[in-house]
């Protein structure tokens, strides 16, 4: 009890110097948190907590437990460094955009503007961007790098070509590979394109490997160059690269987004945060109608079985309505968050330990369907703000989130059904969810499509990126839920949260798992 009371004392004349009177029971509050740890770590939580009730701008200096109780909520990640977050949510318009220079032979981080509508030449620029990312990613695989190591001096290596050289050549070229990116100049007629020309393709005898070839994507095709078309015999997927192996070339710069300067997947600090919390947990929903009265009342079956063990976050994906409402669309939906938090209020430990994230669907007000959507308008979020405060985030699609040193990149689009119905070649076999994980990691975008089929902001483009590698990646799509590793990254489907009798995803960070969740059916 002793010790109490000097920690107790120790709290009071902390406040003191920073010219607050605490009540009894809020030192009581703050001693019983520090009380396990060391005198240098009390210290240091103590003017953690004194920094952060400063910063406030309390109308009264005298501090009731409630103050104490939000600031050490607050300051609880303990020994971070100020530009350390546990949770981050990270919008597509605040996304640096990373470029490979070069002249220096390393790739650069550029801060980009929020202009939507720039110069005609961002059309072709963000397509050379990403085929240069492709193309060094690719020159140093093991199949392509020309330095032979001793160990590896047996393995035969491929040349990996421009297109210039085939249209410098007046003669049969054999056993030719180039990586170009898969467009019909001419309608009826495909062609392959880099930054040095472009060349027509003869596909009669072509195999294709596994993937989802579309218009707009980069592809590894071989054959030989003969009067002036390419005869491609076989079109595979640029070789992906797996998060370790793309750290050697970004060191710590922070290619994910945030406001600290340095990549947090290395802070030890957040490791160390990650791992004790084994049971923290992330609950992804798709389609969550919250004019449903059927969806209203699942939701709180599921906020009733996680009242005593909350999450870090609920993240729910669009569409938020279950029909269009014409004019009226934007009112109802302000009115069913409006619902939505009157439901939330009931499960207050939820609303004080959980984030709830939303992230547009297509059919959302009221942005035009073009990729990246901004988040929903603050005049229609306005009531859950209120009613919630902090608890709510509302972001773009897509959108980042950075949980301790793990990395999540969010999308709400039907990519499956895009991606099939625009593919040159449909796959003769194999399961349809592995071609597409292994789609979009080869091709380092959540969008793989041409302009026509889903516009993007030019020069936006880097908030679809996938390079480096995440360590999770969510597809909400209208298709069966399913849960795909490829290259130590997980890319999950949660499903139509209605249209699959409400079921979810679950994901665990310290243990990096996935699992499928299902509210239960009525007894009745």
């Amino acid at each position: 009890m002793s010790d109490l009371q000097s920690i107790r004392s120790e709290i009071n004349n902390a406040f003191k110097l920073s010219g607050f009177t605490i009540r009894r029971e809020a030192s009581n509050f703050v001693a019983e948190q520090v009380s396990s740890l060391t005198p240098f770590d009390r210290q240091k939580i103590i003017d953690k907590l004194t920094a952060h009730i400063l910063r406030q701008c309390l109308s009264q200096p005298v501090l009731e437990k409630e103050h104490l109780e939000i600031a050490y909520r607050e300051c609880s990640s303990l020994g971070l460094e100020e530009s350390e977050t546990v949770l981050n949510v990270i919008d597509a318009f605040s996304i640096p955009k990373i470029n490979y220079d070069s002249e220096r032979k390393r790739y650069m981080k550029y801060i980009n503007s929020n202009n939507l509508y720039p110069e005609p030449k961002w059309k072709a620029q963000y397509l050379i961007d990403r085929y240069t990312l492709i193309w060094q990613r690719t020159a140093r695989n093991k199949l392509f790098a020309q330095e032979i190591l001793p160990s590896s001096a047996e393995e035969k290596k491929f040349l990996l070509r421009k297109i210039e050289v085939l249209l410098s050549s007046s003669s049969k070229i054999e056993e030719v590979i180039v990586l170009g990116l898969l467009t019909q100049l001419t309608e009826g007629k495909f062609y392959l394109e880099d930054p040095t020309g472009s060349v027509q393709l003869d596909l009669s005898q072509t195999k294709y490997h596994s993937g989802l070839f579309t218009e707009n994507s980069f592809v590894l095709a071989e054959g030989y160059y003969d009067d002036k078309v390419f005869h491609v015999m076989g079109v595979v997927l640029p070789p992906p690269e797996n998060r370790v192996t793309s750290s050697l070339y970004f060191g710590n710069l922070n290619t994910f987004g945030g406001k600290s300067k340095t990549l947090l997947k290395n802070s030890n600090n957040l490791l160390k945060i990650e791992k004790e919390n084994a049971d923290d947990m992330i609950i992804f929903l798709s389609d969550v109608w919250f004019d449903n009265l059927k969806v209203m009342a699942k939701l709180k079956t599921l906020f009733s079985g996680y009242k005593d063990f909350p999450p870090v976050a609920f993240v729910f994906l669009g569409e938020f309505l279950s029909c269009p409402y014409g004019y009226e669309h934007s009112t109802q939906l302000k009115a069913a968050f409006a619902d939505l938090a009157d439901l939330i209020n009931q499960f207050t430990k939820l609303k004080e330990s959980c984030k709830f994230i939303f992230i547009p669907g297509r059919g959302d007000p009221v942005a035009a369907n073009i990729l990246p959507r901004p988040a929903i308008l603050d005049s229609i979020t306005k009531d859950i703000r209120n009613k919630l405060g902090d608890a709510v985030i509302f972001t773009t699609n897509p959108c980042r989130i950075q949980y301790c040193t793990q990395e999540f990149v969010l999308i709400r689009q039907d990519l499956m059904m895009k991606m099939c119905r625009n593919s040159i070649h449909f796959p003769d076999s194999g399961d349809i969810p592995d071609h597409l994980t292994k789609t979009l990691l080869s091709q380092c975008t959540l969008s793989p499509l041409s302009l026509g089929v889903q516009p993007v902001y030019w020069k936006h483009a880097d908030a679809l990126s996938l390079y480096p590698m995440p360590d999770l990646v969510v597809v909400a799509d209208h298709f069966q839920p399913y849960t795909r590793s490829y290259q130590n990254c997980q890319v999950i489907n949660p499903g139509s949260f209605p249209r699959t009798e409400f079921k979810f995803k679950v994901y665990i960070p310290s243990s990096k798992t996935v699992e499928d969740s299902q509210i239960p059916k009525d007894d009745n």
